[in-house]
C-alpha cells in the first residue's frame, strides 16, 4: 500500500525532499516496504518555481487542513517556529493519529515532550532527526545504537555558521566583523544572524541532545547560551599561541549534583578532534559507558544534508518501524537538574584590556590569588604606556562560581578599560 506525504513547507529542504523521493522512488521503495509519495503540499507561494513538478500535489493554503488531510499518512513540517502556524500543524496531525517528521528544533527543544506524548497518546509517531546536526544521524545514535549506554557527556559543534567564522578568523587573521560579512554574501548566516552567533540555534539543538541522552523533557530554558560576538581576532591569535583553537561548543554533561546544559566559546587543544573540525561542519561527541567516546561528524546544514534526515525518518515511519521520539515513553521523561555553578569545576583563559601601567600585572595577579585561583600561564606582548593593551591569562581548574567572582573583581580594577573577556578552557 501506498504511504502518502503531505509537505508543510517547499523551501530548500522540502523541495530537495520531494525531488529525492521522486527520483529514488525504486529505492526508496525496497527500503520502506512500499511506494513512498508526496500527494500533499503546503507552501506560501503556489506559483514559485521551485524546480520539482507539484502539478500532481494537491495544494493546501492552510497547513492544518493538509495536517488532518484523509490523503496523508505521514505530515512533514519544514516552515520552522517555536509556535504558530508550524505548531498548529503539527498538534492537529498528532491529534488525528497522523505521523509527523520535522525540522524544527525550535518547536521541538520547547514543546517536544508535549508533542512526544500527543503521538504516542494517539498512536502515532514523532520524528525529527533533522532537527540536530543537519545530516549527522545523532539522534537515532543516541536513541538506537546506543541505548544500551549509560551517557555521561554530550558536547560538539552544533552551528555550522560559527564554526566557519572562527575558522575562517584562524586561518586569515581577520576580524570577526569582517568574517561574519562573507558569511552573510556565502548564504551561511542570515541578515540578522544573531540566531547563530549568540548561541540560540546551538541551544535549541543542545536541549534535544539532552533530552534523548538523559531521558529528559527538554528544556531551552535550562541551556546557558552565550555566542561568539565578543571573540576577537586577539583571543584567536592567543589562543593559538597558548596551543588551542577557539570553538563554540555545546555541552550536557552530567555531575553528583545535576546536569550542566550551556553553549559558549571555548578553548579546545589543537590536539582534539573537535579543534580539526573546519568550515561548516558538525561533529557531536558521546561519552558514555560502556561504549566509551563516538563521535559523529558531517554536514550539519542545507538542503540536502537536512532533507537526508527527514527521509530517513520517512522510511522509518514507512517500514513499519516504531521508536519512542525522545527513546522512551514520554510519561517516564523527568526534568533535569541544572548543577550548581560552584560544582562546575574547569580551567579558563581571561583577557584583559588594562592600561599598561607599573603594578598594574601585580594587581591582576592579587585578585586571582585573593580568590585562591591559580594561575597557569600570563601572555603580554608589547608595551605601550598608559594606552591600554591585552593581558591574557590561562588559570588552573577552578569553579564558575569563583571564575564569575574573579571577573567582577578585575572588571573594578582602575587600570581595566573594559570587562574580561572569559572563556573556559576544554579538556577531552
Amino acid at each position: 500500500m501506498t504511504v502518502r506525504v503531505g509537505l508543510i513547507g517547499l523551501g530548500t529542504v522540502g523541495a530537495e525532499a520531494a525531488r529525492t523521493l521522486a527520483a529514488h522512488a525504486e529505492m526508496i521503495t525496497a527500503r520502506a516496504g512500499a511506494p513512498v509519495v508526496v500527494t500533499e503540499v503546503s507552501a506560501r507561494s503556489r506559483s514559485k518555481d521551485r524546480g520539482i513538478d507539484i502539478s500532481g500535489m494537491t495544494w493546501r493554503d492552510d497547513p492544518s487542513q493538509l495536517a488532518v488531510s484523509d490523503n496523508v499518512d505521514i505530515v512533514v513540517e519544514l516552515v520552522g517556529g517555536e509556535d504558530g502556524p508550524a505548531l498548529a500543524a503539527v498538534e492537529a496531525a498528532l491529534a488525528a493519529g497522523k505521523h509527523v517528521v520535522t525540522a524544527n528544533k525550535a518547536m521541538i527543544a520547547r514543546h517536544g515532550a508535549r508533542l512526544a506524548a500527543l503521538a504516542e497518546a494517539n498512536g502515532a509517531q514523532l520524528a525529527f532527526e533533522a532537527a540536530v546536526a543537519g545530516g549527522i544521524p545523532i539522534l537515532k545514535a543516541l536513541k538506537e545504537g546506543l541505548a544500551g549506554n549509560d551517557v555521561e557527556r554530550v558536547h560538539g559543534i552544533l552551528n555550522g555558521t560559527c564554526n566557519f567564522i572562527l575558522t575562517e578568523m584562524l586561518s586569515t587573521g581577520r576580524a570577526f566583523d569582517d568574517v561574519l560579512k562573507e558569511a552573510q554574501d556565502l548564504g551561511y548566516a542570515e541578515a540578522d544572524p544573531g540566531f547563530d552567533i549568540d548561541g540560540v540555534d546551538a541551544a535549541q539543538k543542545l536541549a534535544i541532545l539532552s533530552g534523548i541522552a538523559f531521558g529528559a523533557a527538554p528544556d531551552i530554558d535550562a541551556v546557558e547560551a552565550s555566542g561568539i560576538r565578543d571573540v576577537s581576532a586577539l583571543d584567536i591569535m592567543f589562543a593559538k599561541e597558548l596551543g588551542y583553537r577557539i570553538r563554540l561548543l555545546g555541552v550536557a554533561a552530567k555531575s553528583p549534583t545535576g546536569v550542566e546544559q550551556r553553549v559558549s566559546a571555548c578553548l579546545v587543544p589543537e590536539t582534539a578532534d573537535l579543534a580539526r573540525i573546519d568550515g561548516v561542519t558538525n561533529a557531536v561527541m558521546v561519552d558514555a559507558e560502556p561504549v566509551g567516546q563516538a563521535l559523529l561528524v558531517g554536514p550539519g546544514a542545507g538542503g540536502g544534508a537536512t532533507a537526508s534526515s527527514v527521509l530517513a525518518d520517512i522510511i522509518d515511519i514507512a517500514a513499519g518501524r516504531r521508536a519512542y521520539a525522545f527513546g522512551q515513553e514520554a510519561a517516564s521523561l523527568g526534568a533535569l537538574t541544572a548543577t550548581p555553578i560552584a560544582d562546575r569545576a574547569g580551567a579558563y583563559y581571561i583577557r584583559l584590556n588594562v592600561i599598561d601601567q607599573p603594578g598594574v600585572i601585580a594587581d591582576v595577579a592579587g585578585v586571582l590569588g585573593q580568590h585562591g585561583v591559580s594561575i597557569k600561564s600570563v601572555l603580554q606582548h608589547g608595551r605601550d604606556p598608559n594606552e591600554a593593551v591585552p593581558v591574557v591569562m590561562t588559570t588552573h581548574e577552578t569553579t564558575e562560581a569563583v571564575i564569575r567572582d574573579v571577573a567582577n573583581a578585575l572588571s573594578a580594577l582602575e587600570a581595566a578599560v573594559e570587562p574580561p573577556i572569559l572563556m573556559k578552557i576544554e579538556s577531552f
